[in-house]
């Protein structure tokens, strides 16, 4: 934990600030100031100020764009749209080093050539998402969105009844180690519907970028 990542996430215990970049994070798009004023209740000037103060924070990225369709001269000038960043914050009190852990786990499972280690990792990542989608289940947990919601994976329907996840829990490691991770995670989220009672919601590899690996596919639950 360095002294900026914790001057960032103290940042959003201003309750204005944290509800801009709740709902930044929820738009696929960058989102112009108008429009985070309107979606967070709040006026456009008090947007900006906190707005700005996020990207100094590190939370939101900021860029420029002409309205679609406008071009040239005359088009006016671009407008600032906003973005969560794709930077991580993590803060621990006493300082903890789990993801060094799950680096070297990580590894060793690679380093296995028999392949036995994966084929147990993912039999314990399905026996993990059945545990914890039968406890949320018990507990009143009304629908598949709610518990992938819960556990950080920020589920959203596509037309086509698809959910695709836009966050990944284990991004940082994902990205060094995609193979073993991917398929944990898929192994995981079957557990999860499974556990949970969604017989009909069907997990699958399809990554795609600025998302999750897995996508839930089937007929609505």
């Amino acid at each position: 934990m360095t002294d900026m990542d914790l001057a960032s996430v103290s940042s959003l215990d201003d309750p204005v600030r944290r509800r801009l970049y709740e709902e930044v994070s929820r738009r696929s798009e960058p989102v112009c100031r108008d429009e985070a004023a309107a979606a967070a209740g709040i006026g456009r000037a008090l947007a900006v100020y906190h707005l700005d103060k996020l990207v100094e924070s590190r939370l939101l990225t900021a860029s420029y764009q002409r309205p679609a369709g406008r071009s040239g001269p005359g088009a006016g000038r671009p407008a600032k749209l906003y973005a969560r960043s794709d930077r991580e914050f993590a803060v621990s009190v006493p300082p903890r080093e789990y993801e060094l852990a799950a680096r070297l786990l990580a590894q060793v499972v690679e380093s296995d050539a028999s392949g036995r280690s994966r084929a147990a990792l993912l039999e314990a990542a399905r026996r993990l998402g059945a545990d914890l989608g039968g406890r949320l289940r018990s507990r009143g947990a009304d629908d598949l969105e709610t518990m992938l919601a819960g556990h950080g994976y920020e589920p959203r329907r596509d037309e086509a009844g698809t959910i695709r996840l836009r966050n990944c829990p284990f991004h940082q490691l994902a990205e060094a180690h995609r193979e073993i991770v991917c398929g944990m995670n898929l192994g995981l989220i079957e557990g999860l519907v499974a556990g949970f009672g969604v017989p009909q919601a069907r997990p699958a590899l399809d990554p795609s970028p600025g998302h999750c690996c897995v996508t839930i596919g089937g007929d609505r639950p």
